[in-house]
């Protein structure tokens, strides 16, 4: 893949404030800063692992699908909206969008769709490996904690974004193929379900 020197410090820098807004929700919002040095530290590499990575991985498959196209690619960050995001995650939840990949070129119905389809199919799968995780390593400690959140966090980022409405990537799935659409979306609220049963 090919990147521009703005796209490699946008793509970090909000993988790094998405972590860390996450990271302020996992630990209670606001009250996260009553919490030790140490727990802060481990909540936040847990949410980088989970949130962040889901996030990163995601608009990069973006951008990937698009430049097998021969599209134009490039990710930009949504600076206020990330900010909001940690003002937002201060009081227990979370209204996130980090920012999206913007492309250029010759760009079909059917292309658009798979293109968009990429993220959320990203999360779907991190989401498959978190939950074999659980089964391999438990549900108790860090690592059942870690496994947990990135089940829970990454079937909830796929459903999400799955939303039929712009600027969601379900919106262009929906208009390229219904089916997909709706398989996507029920596997997606599925792992989301399960998150809670395992």
């Amino acid at each position: 893949m090919r990147f521009t020197h703005r796209e490699v410090k946008d793509l970090w820098i909000a993988g790094l404030m998405i972590s860390l807004a996450f990271a302020i929700l996992l630990a209670g919002g606001y009250k996260a800063f009553f919490s030790s040095n140490t727990t802060l530290i481990i909540i936040f590499i847990i949410a980088f692992f989970t949130a962040g990575i889901g996030f990163l991985l995601h608009e990069l498959m973006h951008k990937f699908v698009a430049q097998r196209y021969g599209l134009w690619a490039e990710f930009h960050a949504f600076y206020n909206m990330l900010w909001l995001a940690l003002l937002f995650s201060l009081f227990g939840f979370i209204i996130a969008a980090p920012g999206a990949v913007f492309m250029r070129g010759h760009l079909t119905r059917e292309k658009n769709g798979k293109i968009s389809l990429a993220g959320p199919m990203t999360n779907i799968i991190l989401a498959v490996l978190f939950l074999i995780g659980t089964f391999i390593v438990g549900k108790e400690g860090i690592l059942g904690f870690l496994m947990i959140t990135g089940l829970t966090i990454n079937s909830l980022l796929g459903a999400f974004n799955m939303i039929p409405a712009m600027p969601f990537d379900g919106a262009k799935v929906f208009a390229w193929n219904k089916g997909v659409y709706w398989v996507t979306l029920i596997i997606a609220v599925g792992l989301f379900v399960v998150s809670f049963l395992v």
